[in-house]
């Protein structure tokens, strides 16, 4: 048997003392922990899982698209929005299906997808034009209020030129040729010089002539 002297065994007896108190507590705190990483590295391997399966279905929209396979296309979008709506592989794919439901006349499909990417997107950007495609396809289908309600919503600075100019085609559907005016002129502020897309918007404006 070992012998401990006497400042020992007051050291050992306050260990025992100490374990007896906590003890539970560490151990607890322990499994907690450990809980915690096994439950991330499986998170990790699940994230894993879920980017490779949209990846895969993300690539037959692509070879759909190539192929001009709209049905295929469709299809794998649809799949793609059921099984991974959290990755932004389902919010590319809807974005792209539903420009295709427009050109086949099927709008209520297109504003489905829309607003579904919508309110799933996780970036700024893909929001915002998911709210631009969905506000021209309302415009299409003359729910003028709705698209308006839909341009009010906050976007990036990057789309202000964009969201007034289709604001001044939805004013000027309304008939309020003053107000699109200073939607147009507003969206030309907006634009660089060098940007092409100012000889449309300059187009309209120079349309409705000076202000009455």
């Amino acid at each position: 048997m070992a012998h401990f002297d006497l400042e020992q065994q007051e050291q050992i007896d306050a260990i025992k003392t100490w374990w007896e108190r906590y003890g539970n507590m560490v151990t607890i705190l322990v499994l907690v922990v450990a809980l915690a990483v096994t439950a991330m590295s499986g998170w990790r391997w699940y994230q894993n899982r879920q980017t490779e399966g949209a990846s895969l279905l993300y690539l037959a929209v692509q070879e759909g698209l190539q192929a001009n396979n709209q049905t295929r296309v469709r299809e794998a979008a649809t799949q793609l929005t059921d099984k991974y709506p959290g990755t932004g592989y389902a919010v590319l794919a809807a974005l792209i299906a539903a420009r295709l439901d427009v050109e086949g006349g099927d709008t209520k499909a297109a504003r489905t997808r829309l607003e579904w990417a919508i309110a799933n997107a996780r970036q700024d950007e893909f929001r915002d034009l998911g709210r631009l495609r969905l506000a021209a396809v309302l415009v299409d289908d003359r729910d003028l209020v709705a698209a308006l309600r839909v341009l009010d919503a906050k976007h990036g600075n990057a789309f202000d030129a964009l969201f007034l100019d289709l604001r001044g085609d939805v004013l000027f559907a309304q008939g309020d040729a003053n107000a699109a005016r200073n939607a147009y002129q507003s969206a030309l502020d907006k634009l660089e010089e060098k940007s092409p897309y100012r000889n449309l918007v300059q187009l309209k404006l120079d349309a409705l002539g000076e202000a009455k």
